[in-house]
């Protein structure tokens, strides 16, 4: 019977840059979020929030790259920090491109939905839209995958987000944008569907 071999000094320096490399993206990604919620609170006069997504106008597109950085108060981003932060996580596994690909997808489903859906003159801000997209990206990832990890990931978004995702995408809460929240969903699945072919190792 022969000893398992402990890993070698390379590979635990590749797994510890692995991990660096992607908690400092994350950070400063979802801290880029929240330095410009600090800008738009200690400088209102900006009014930034009015370059989120507005129906049916051709500035309104605009929000489709911008809404995801805008928040209206504390509350607001505050509840869409945690699931950036672990969704967004988990989406960098087993490439950082997933990340990208499912951030890409998930701000184009968003801000389009909301674009073509949304109530005339009305302002789409916020994250959630890349959230329920991270959401949507890796269940379909896992479903595609078929393999293990995936799928195992895949089942515990499905079973600790399930029930807020399906009230997320449905029309019944006054101020809440469930079309950034439907559009963000399927973007995700479809970036996952549209990169599987190349991203799944």
């Amino acid at each position: 019977m022969s000893a398992l071999k402990p890993p070698s000094n390379s590979k635990r320096a590749s797994l510890f840059e692995s991990l660096k490399v992607r908690v400092v993206l994350l950070g400063l990604f979802v801290g880029s979020i929240w330095v410009v919620f600090l800008v738009s609170a200690a400088l209102p006069f900006l009014h930034l929030n009015r370059h989120g997504v507005v129906p049916r106008t051709a500035g309104g597109l605009q929000g489709i790259l911008f809404a995801p950085w805008l928040h209206a108060n504390f509350i607001h981003i505050m509840s869409n920090t945690p699931g950036l932060l672990v969704l967004g996580w988990l989406c960098m596994w087993p490439r950082i491109a997933n990340f990208w690909q499912a951030t890409i997808g998930a701000m184009l489903g968003a801000g389009l939905c909301a674009w073509c859906l949304g109530a005339p003159w009305s302002v789409h801000i916020g994250a959630s839209g890349l959230v329920f997209g991270y959401a949507g990206y890796l269940v379909a990832y896992g479903f595609y995958s078929r393999k293990f990890i995936p799928v195992l990931v895949a089942l515990f978004v499905a079973f600790s987000y399930g029930i807020s995702l399906f009230y997320g995408v449905l029309p019944i809460t006054p101020g809440v944008s469930w079309q950034s929240h439907l559009g963000g969903a399927i973007g995700g699945v479809l970036a996952a569907r549209f990169f599987s072919r190349n991203a799944l190792t």
